[in-house]
């Protein structure tokens, strides 16, 4: 679900190394500067050409989509003054969700579930350096992300987004990461609904298969919401400054969106706990009831084996003269009275398994 990349061992920290060529994808950087009166919202070929930011009150939100440039990333934090090892974790993805202040910025990794085209559950990492006037945030690809509502609410003036600063801007960003959580847990939901009832009808194995993957995917997404959790908590008692009063409000509700989201992933995981027992049980049901039917059969066989093996010797005295001989073999019914005898014994043993409820 998530691509993880991790520095080569054995290497200097700070370290950026170009990434395989399936993963490098070119960066598109965008640029929104804003405040109640302005917008303004562009392009930018490249770092190099980022204008200067003014200190005019403006917020200003860069965006660098794709991480197949090293140069350019590396440029972009000797324009901000980024950390050499936060850039080493926005480039090495997979990193755990964490915040982490450094001298004039907050360094936020998050990790953004969505689902793609073909409605899969995947997602990516979303690297934040929060400063005072500026918020620099990277992402792997520029195709999908959960911003889109954010750059609408920009766009059109809503809320509190103009009226406030980028810790704002970054707390807006993060809750539109948690809240894109909600859809996805919604939908495994109904998909565990779905199973249950198709186990409790007829079980499979492709209904194990699927539970074992969305067992999986729970697992995935407790990783990632759990230290997301802590993170906003981190957020709620910063001191750097760079997170005002007003704002941590806002990140005490964000917070409580992920302790909900942590109810409903736990509530799923015992969920398909007990489905996952209710399969098992319900084989060995089965198994149970077609054990007792071929115990049933074999136990009703027994005796007429052993009738037909004792007639089966067929030793045979014409003459009579045996008084030990086995009985009916001259009478010209006694195969139909052994068959009989058999029948009888089986009609007994069926009654008797009946009455006992074995049958």
């Amino acid at each position: 679900m998530f691509q993880k990349r991790y520095a080569t061992p054995g290497t200097a920290p700070a370290t950026l190394d170009p990434l395989p060529a399936a993963c490098a994808r070119k960066p598109v950087i965008r640029l929104i500067e804003y405040d109640l009166t302005h917008l303004d919202e562009r392009v930018i070929p490249s770092v190099a050409e980022l204008p200067d930011f003014p200190d005019d009150g403006r917020v200003r939100w860069v965006e660098m989509n794709g991480l197949g440039d090293v140069d350019e990333l590396r440029a972009l934090g000797h324009r901000f003054g980024l950390h050499p090892l936060a850039l080493e974790d926005a480039l090495n993805t997979g990193q755990r969700p964490k915040m982490e202040p450094y001298d004039d910025h907050l360094f936020i990794v998050a990790q953004m579930i969505y689902r793609d085209p073909e409605r899969k559950l995947c997602g990516e990492q979303v690297s934040m350096f929060l400063g005072k006037s500026v918020l620099v945030t990277i992402q792997e690809e520029d195709e999908i992300d959960t911003f889109q509502p954010v750059r609408e609410r920009i766009r059109g003036g809503r809320g509190f987004i103009r009226k406030l600063k980028t810790d704002y801007l970054a707390y807006a960003l993060l809750d539109s990461i948690v809240d894109h959580c909600f859809p996805a847990l919604e939908e495994l939901g109904e998909s565990i609904e779905d199973l249950e009832n198709e186990l409790m009808d007829k079980p499979s194995q492709s209904c194990i298969h699927v539970l074992h993957e969305h067992r999986r995917t729970l697992m995935q997404l407790r990783r990632f919401v759990w230290p997301e959790r802590d993170v906003l908590s981190a957020l709620l008692h910063d001191e750097t400054g760079l997170i005002a009063q007003p704002t941590k409000i806002f990140i005490r509700d964000c917070y409580d969106h992920t302790v909900q989201i942590m109810d409903l992933i736990e509530s799923y995981r015992d969920v398909t706990a007990g489905l996952l027992e209710m399969y098992l049980s319900s084989v060995s049901l089965r198994t149970n009831e077609i054990m007792r039917v071929l115990t049933v059969i074999s136990s009703i066989f027994i005796p007429l084996t052993f009738v037909a093996g004792v007639y089966g010797m067929n030793f045979d005295y014409g003459d009579g003269s045996m008084p030990m001989n086995m009985p009916e073999l001259h009478k010209p019914h006694g195969y139909i009275i052994c068959i009989g005898i058999m029948l009888a014994i089986t009609t007994a043993q069926i009654i008797f398994f009946r009455r006992k409820k074995w049958l």
